[in-house]
């Protein structure tokens, strides 16, 4: 993106009023962090890069739910604490910063409980929702399908009517945690396609396991197993488990990626590595450039506050699809350059079996970095979601 282009995208922040958390907000964030001492101290948790995708700790999700620290954006008739979209950026923020595991409840605290807020029947949500916020019921997320990148409108796993609900044929692709999951929320194509290729689309939800759905584990560079490919084999959804309208799952769908891009899970991946790297350099007595490092603090700092501008959005209740687009893309671009980063300045080589925590660390950030520009939307997608919306502007 250049030109008069990035410009006007630029305008779209510029145009967003300076978000200020409020000073309980900054009392929040020392409970999460003394909370996280703890946890670290007592050996209960581990720092690692990557944790919301790869830190699958169910124990340590209910233990954030006792405190409240889930389900922040749902009203308190459904089991959370009603403490907004700001309070959650916090919490998450601290989360991700200190490398927890949180993989278990990433996608239902994050997605799924706001789709379900959102489009949901009142049964819905009295079943989800407030287990979602315990820590106690998991979600994965059925979009992205084979040989089709990107693009949600070329969906080709088919909803049949049958008595009482839909029987679904397809297969999903990269989705995360499935082999865990209690539910999926699934986009499926319930009307034969027509030009716009965006009618006729449904989401359900698949309750998990599933005799009929069969679920195959998509290694990464590591070995470990945290993508999947999702099977349905004549899966049966009742009429009960549809989310929303049949046939509105495109702006159901398109509604959640602010929520999906813009938090800052796409711009703190690789933090542990950074905090560990300056640790190891403060020790080591390494001189490293003030420059260099003064270049990515500045970057981090900005992206920040791109993000948490979002977040003020989505507290007022504002659909902010196009400035997620922007996080997101940056964001990610961010969390590669800052391993490259890391591994000028210091004088170690990447071991994924290291009892050393910076070796470690290096060696995950590196393996995992191949997907951090595909996840959520390629960039290519999300510059193609700004360039439309600049131009039409």
């Amino acid at each position: 993106m250049s030109g008069p282009s990035a410009v006007r995208a630029a305008k779209n922040f510029l145009d967003l009023d300076p978000v200020e958390l409020p000073a309980e907000l900054e009392e929040l964030r020392r409970e999460v962090r003394a909370f996280l001492h703890d946890e670290i101290e007592s050996g209960r948790v581990t720092p690692h890069v990557d944790q919301w995708l790869a830190g699958w700790d169910p124990a340590f999700s209910r233990r954030l739910g006792e405190r409240g620290w889930l389900g922040m954006t749902y009203p308190r008739q459904y089991g959370g604490s009603d403490a907004g979209a700001l309070a959650r950026f916090v919490v998450t923020e601290e989360l991700l910063a200190a490398g927890a595991p949180v993989a278990a409840h990433w996608i239902a605290d994050r997605q799924s409980g706001q789709a379900l807020l959102n489009f949901g029947t009142e049964e819905q949500r009295e079943a989800f929702l407030p287990r979602i916020a315990r820590g106690e019921v998991f979600f994965a997320i059925g979009m992205s399908e084979p040989d089709t990148g990107s693009d949600l409108a070329s969906v080709r796993t088919r909803g049949t009517r049958v008595d009482g609900g839909w029987q679904i044929r397809g297969t999903k692709i990269w989705t995360s945690g499935a082999h865990h999951a209690d539910a999926m929320i699934a986009l499926i194509r319930t009307e034969a396609p027509t030009e716009n290729r965006h009618a006729g689309l449904t989401q359900v939800i698949v309750e998990l396991p599933d005799p009929t759905v069969e679920v195959r584990g998509v290694r990464l560079l590591t070995g470990e197993h945290h993508f999947n490919e999702v099977v349905f084999k004549d899966t049966f959804v009742p009429d009960a488990r549809v989310l929303g309208k049949p046939g509105a799952g495109w702006s159901q769908v398109t509604s959640e990626l602010g929520n999906e891009r813009s938090g800052p899970e796409r711009i703190l991946s690789t933090l542990p590595l950074l905090v560990e790297a300056m640790r190891w350099i403060a020790e080591s007595g390494t001189q490293v450039s003030p420059a260099r490092l003064g270049e990515l603090y500045a970057r981090l700092w900005a992206l920040r506050q791109m993000s948490l501008a979002v977040a003020g959005r989505l507290q007022l209740g504002e659909d902010p699809a196009v400035s997620a687009s922007i996080v997101k893309d940056l964001g990610t671009q961010f969390e590669g350059s800052l391993i490259d980063a890391v591994r000028e300045m210091v004088d170690v080589e990447p071991d994924y079996a290291s009892a050393h925590a910076l070796p470690r660390m290096l060696a995950e950030a590196v393996l995992h970095s191949p997907g951090f520009t595909l996840r959520g939307g390629t960039n290519e997608i999300l510059r193609g979601i700004v360039t439309k919306a600049v131009g039409s502007a």
